[in-house]
């Protein structure tokens, strides 16, 4: 089990090596599980048909979905498309040309959750989505950087919310964070994508955490669907949304999820835009 520790109020699961092992397996599942969805996306697609796909591959590589069951949540994946910034629902309506659709999904394997996202676009997009895109992912690893020992919480929202709202405009929504994540998939602590330097809790050796950048090309707003779900801009905006599963250690952040085989798959499939 995990050792555990109080931490400013918050119950905190520090992991040993053992478990970052098996957790990331887990997250190298997941990674595998959308790499497979980017081969297929196109349009005339529908995103539960993507959601069926996901569902399979990840039961028959002997894991469970995490998303199935969470708090009723009826899918494996959250597919977010265009306006839809996360907690999509899969449905029947099919993709189109121009569309950006991102794929969060997780899996439990060994007792240990992956959770990881990504997001795509389809066809020939704008220079600004393609900036979005561009700038986002960028965000995600920037705030990877700063997932050190020693470091602050705070430090890794700073670097997110510098690089997207205050370098380039964007807005950085605030009610949803990145988390904790090990046996569960939501664990203590919350990860913000905005906030200041130096301030929260201090990441010691053995934190795991999902850091996954939430952001708009218009205002930082959102609102709930009536699915009581899926989480939308509230001025209709374009959103982008990439996450990694980390291990906080000494000098560098440890990744525990990978996108190189979904940037292969990306860049393979002729009816997804790569070049951002």
């Amino acid at each position: 089990m995990p050792s555990k520790k109080f931490n400013t109020a918050i119950l905190i699961y520090y992991k040993t090596k053992d478990e970052i092992e098996l957790i990331r397996k887990s997250n190298l599942l997941v990674s595998n599980t959308i790499a497979e969805l980017a081969k297929l996306i196109k349009p005339g697609i529908t995103t539960l048909q993507l959601d069926a796909i996901a569902e399979t591959f990840i039961r028959d590589h002997g894991a469970t979905p995490a998303f199935k069951g969470y708090r009723d949540f009826p899918f494996a994946c959250c597919i977010s498309v265009n306006d839809a910034v996360v907690h999509g629902f899969p449905t029947n309506d099919e993709l189109q040309e121009g569309d950006v659709i991102s794929i969060d999904t997780g899996a439990t394997l060994q007792g240990y959750v992956g959770d990881s996202a990504y997001t795509f676009a389809i066809g020939d997009v704008s220079e600004d989505i393609q900036r979005l895109m561009r700038v986002t992912k960028e965000s995600l690893y920037k705030g990877i950087q700063k997932a050190v020992v020693g470091n602050r919480i705070g430090d890794i929202a700073w670097a997110v919310q510098e690089h997207t709202e205050k370098k380039n405009g964007y807005g950085v929504v605030r009610e949803l964070t990145g988390h904790g994540v090990g046996r569960s998939l939501h664990e203590d602590p919350e990860v913000p994508n905005y906030g200041r330097r130096g301030n929260g809790m201090k990441m010691l050796e053995g934190l795991v955490i999902a850091i996954e950048p939430m952001i708009n090309m218009g205002a930082k707003e959102v609102y709930c669907a009536d699915d009581a779900w899926t989480i939308k801009t509230s001025d209709g905006s374009v959103s982008a949304h990439y996450e990694h599963s980390i291990a906080v250690r000494k000098g560098k952040a440890d990744i525990l999820s990978s996108f190189t085989e979904i940037e292969k798959a990306e860049q393979e499939n002729p009816y997804l835009f790569s070049g951002y």
